[in-house]
């Protein structure tokens, strides 16, 4: 990579994984786009290039607020068992859904999380009250969590969209969660699909590595960063600047649809 391709790649992991660190969202809403505007990628290495890079801004954003104990790796597996069962029943319905149907199946979702989380009072300390020893008593909750990454699977079989955008909401509104908590486990939760998603890329020869390796360790910076912002902003200020983030994520998946 020259030494300018190299800026602009730090360039667009800096921002991205400042967003990531904010919202508990990978990213990749705004890596994709800025990795074909920017970087001149045609859209599927971009999208594999984008996956490569929320590797370690996921893995940063995760151990960032581990550290205060904002992270349910219980809570985290039950989510990424659901979305991996959520994945091929997206990839199913993508072969029967008519293509034009498919964004505004997200942009309906998207509505409603927006409309939820204007109702839902959003909270800074409230616990997921699940773990390995209590996990066998807390079926109602497991089946929660278990919902939402099979939400999150299905919308990221179809649209390609899914991660934190899905996650994060379902977080706060369906199980009750602290909205620190609720992006600490949602970064985590997206570590293996990441990793799982790359090698799959990787054997079919997408994705940039030496890109990818770029925008990621740039955005292991930033994640703290975005996290940093999180915890300074309060909850109702933080829902406010979400529902925006979710808003831009209509857009990209809408620009999407007019481009095919």
């Amino acid at each position: 990579m020259s030494p300018g391709r190299s800026a602009l790649a730090a360039s667009v992991g800096l921002g991205a994984g400042v967003l990531s660190g904010m919202f508990g969202v990978g990213g990749g809403i705004i890596l994709v786009p800025a990795l074909v505007a920017i970087l001149g990628m045609d859209q599927r290495n971009a999208a594999a290039t984008s996956l490569m890079a929320i590797i370690p801004t996921s893995i940063a954003g995760a151990a960032t607020y581990s550290l205060r104990g904002d992270v349910s790796v219980t809570a985290a597996v039950i989510i990424v068992v659901g979305s991996l069962v959520g994945a091929q029943v997206g990839s199913r319905l993508l072969a029967v859904l008519p293509a034009r149907a498919l964004p505004w199946v997200f942009v309906a979702f998207a509505g409603f999380v927006l409309l939820m989380e204007r109702l839902h009072e959003p909270t800074r300390d409230a616990g997921l009250d699940i773990d390995p020893l209590t996990i066998a008593h807390s079926p109602g909750r497991v089946a929660v969590l278990a919902g939402i990454g099979l939400v999150a699977g299905i919308l990221a079989g179809l649209v390609g969209v899914g991660g934190g955008v899905v996650v994060v909401p379902g977080l706060e509104i369906a199980a009750g969660a602290g909205d620190l908590l609720a992006r600490g486990t949602s970064l985590l939760a997206m570590v293996p699909t990441a990793i799982s998603g790359t090698a799959a890329n990787r054997r079919r020869g997408l994705g940039d590595p030496r890109t990818g390796a770029v925008v990621g360790l740039a955005s292991v910076l930033g994640s703290p960063a975005g996290a940093w912002i999180a915890r300074a902003l309060s909850p109702r200020a933080a829902s406010w600047l979400f529902s925006a983030f979710i808003v831009v994520a209509v857009v990209s998946v809408l620009r999407k649809a007019a481009k095919r």
